[in-house]
C-alpha cells in the first residue's frame, strides 16, 4: 500500500520507516527544511534504537524516500498519516494550528480518494474538525478521516511499533476500517520478519485490533497517558512518605507492583516524569475536561506533584551542600529517559537552571542528548564522559538512568570527586554498597 507520512519527528519518523519494514511504500513528507536536508544526506535528525539502521535498509530497498514537496507525498499516496506536532499553548490547550494547516494542504492536494489518518495526539473531537476543514476547501474529491494513536516509547519505539499491546483506530465507516486493517496486517498477524528479534514472540498471538469511533480513539490516547502519569505522581508521593517514616520505597513498589490490578510499571519513584508526551498530554486533558464542564482535580493534582520533584532535588542538594554558589556540580542525564536524545520536559534541564540560579558550577554528560541541551542551556560544560563530568566535583546528581551510568567505576569516581556526594535521582544504586564505598549517598525515598 502506498503511504504518505506528514511529519518526521520521533512519531513521524518511526511510523514511516517500520510501515516500510513490513512491506509498504512510505514518503515522509516535513516542511522543516533542515529535517528533510539530513535525511536526504542518509543523517538522522533524531536518535532512537534501530532507527537508523532500518531506515537505510528500506531506503536501499526503494521502500522509503524522503521529501520536502507536500502535493507530491499526498498525490502518490492512498493513506495519509498526519504525525505533526502539537505542542502546549500557554493555557495548556494543545496546539492545532499544524494540524489544521495539513488538513488545508491535503484538501487542496487531493485529486482521488484519500484516507487521511490522525496519528498526532490530539484532542477529543479533533477529528470532526480534521473532515469539514478538508471538507470545506477541497474540490469535492472523496475521503475518509480515522484515528490510529500512537503508543510509542520513546527509547523503546521501533518495537513498540512492531510489538504493539493493541492497535486502536477510530472510523466513521468500513472502508475506512478495512483500509487500515489491510495495513497493519503484517503486525496483527506477526507475519513480517522482524528485525530485532531472532525468536519473534508476535508471531504466536494476534495482536488485539480495536475499532472505535474516532472520539473514543482520540480519548483513549490522552486518558492512558494520564493515568501513566498518575502513578508516577503517586508512586513519588509513596516515596515522600517513605522518606519521613524509614521505609524503603523500593521494596514498597514491589510489594504494590505484584498486585496483577497494578502491576509494576511506572511505579519507579525519582525526580518525577518528562519528554513531551506525558506534560503535554495531561495538560491538554486537564483543559479538555474543563471545556466539557468537568474539573478533573485528580489530575491537577498529579501535574503539581511532578512539578514540585525539582524543588525536592534542589532541596535534597542543598541539605548536603549548605551553599551552592561556587560548588561544582556533575550531572549525569539530561535525556528525559534512557536511550532517546529528547530534552523536551526533561527534569534534568530545569534542576540545572535552577542550580545555575544558585550560582553552581554544573558540569554535564549524556551519551545523546547533550547537542540538543547546549542549545538551551550553553553555560554548561559538556563533558566526554562521565568521569570528566565528575573530577573535582562536590556533588554527582543523576537524572537519567542510562545502562553506562549503573556501570561506572565508584573506586575510581572516589579519587576523582572533591567531596563524594551522591544524588541517585533515579535509584539506580544500591545504597548500602555505596555508603560501604565511603560514598554519602541520598536516593529517592529511601
Amino acid at each position: 500500500m502506498r503511504i504518505a507520512i506528514i511529519g518526521t519527528g520521533y512519531v513521524g519518523l518511526v511510523t514511516g520507516t517500520c510501515f516500510a519494514e513490513i512491506g509498504h511504500t512510505v514518503v515522509c513528507q516535513d516542511s522543516d527544511d533542515r529535517k528533510i536536508e539530513i535525511l536526504l544526506s542518509k543523517g538522522m535528525p533524531i536518535y532512537e534504537p534501530y532507527l537508523e539502521e532500518l531506515v537505510k535498509k528500506n531506503r536501499e530497498a526503494r521502500r522509503l524516500s524522503f521529501t520536502r514537496d507536500f502535493e507530491e507525498a499526498v498525490k502518490s499516496s492512498e493513506v495519509i498519516f498526519i504525525c505533526v506536532g502539537t505542542p502546549p499553548l500557554q493555557n495548556g490547550d494543545a496546539d492545532l494550528s499544524a494540524v489544521e494547516r495539513v488538513s488545508m494542504d491535503i484538501a487542496r492536494c487531493c485529486d482521488s480518494y484519500k484516507l487521511v489518518v490522525e496519528k498526532s495526539t490530539v484532542p477529543v473531537q479533533t477529528g470532526k474538525w480534521v473532515e469539514k476543514t478538508i471538507r470545506v476547501y477541497s474540490k469535492g474529491t472523496e475521503f475518509d478521516v480515522a484515528s490510529n494513536p500512537e503508543f510509542l516509547r520513546e527509547g523503546s519505539a521501533v518495537e513498540d511499533f512492531l510489538h504493539p499491546d493493541r492497535i486502536v483506530i477510530g472510523s466513521q465507516n468500513k472502508k475506512a476500517e478495512n483500509i487500515l486493517r489491510e495495513l497493519y496486517t503484517p503486525i496483527i498477524n506477526g507475519s513480517f520478519n522482524c528485525p530485532i528479534h531472532k525468536n519473534c514472540l508476535s508471531k504466536k498471538e494476534t495482536v488485539p485490533f480495536i475499532v472505535t469511533d474516532i472520539n473514543s480513539a482520540e480519548l483513549i490516547k490522552h486518558a492512558s497517558n494520564s493515568l501513566l502519569a498518575a502513578k508516577i505522581s503517586f508512586i513519588n508521593s509513596v516515596a515522600d512518605i517513605c522518606e519521613k517514616t524509614g521505609a524503603n520505597i523500593k521494596d514498597v513498589a514491589h510489594g504494590i507492583g505484584l498486585d496483577k490490578r497494578i502491576g509494576r510499571n511506572f511505579l519507579e519513584a525519582g525526580i518525577g516524569f518528562g519528554g513531551f508526551c506525558f506534560p503535554k498530554d495531561l495538560q491538554a486533558f486537564i483543559r479538555i475536561s474543563e471545556k466539557c464542564g468537568y474539573d478533573f482535580k485528580l489530575l491537577k493534582e498529579v501535574e503539581r506533584i511532578n512539578e514540585e520533584r525539582v524543588t525536592m532535588v534542589v532541596e535534597k542538594i542543598k541539605g548536603a551542600l549548605w551553599i551552592l554558589k561556587e560548588k561544582t556540580i556533575g550531572v549525569l542525564g539530561l535525556a528525559f529517559k534512557p536511550n532517546t536524545d529528547d530534552i523536551r520536559f526533561a527534569p534534568a534541564l530545569e534542576i540545572i537552571r535552577r542550580l545555575l540560579k544558585e550560582g553552581a558550577f554544573i558540569h554535564a554528560y549524556d551519551p545523546k542528548a547533550m547537542e540538543r541541551t547546549k542549545e538551551e542551556i550553553p553555560e554548561v560544560v559538556y563533558c566526554k564522559d562521565p568521569y570528566e563530568t565528575l573530577k573535582d566535583a562536590d556533588a554527582m546528581v543523576v537524572c537519567t538512568e542510562w545502562d553506562e551510568f549503573i556501570k561506572l567505576d565508584f573506586e575510581r569516581i572516589k579519587k576523582l570527586m572533591r567531596r563524594r556526594f551522591v544524588l541517585d535521582g533515579r535509584n539506580i544504586y544500591d545504597k548500602e554498597k555505596m555508603l560501604a564505598l565511603g560514598f554519602e549517598y541520598v536516593g529517592i525515598g529511601r
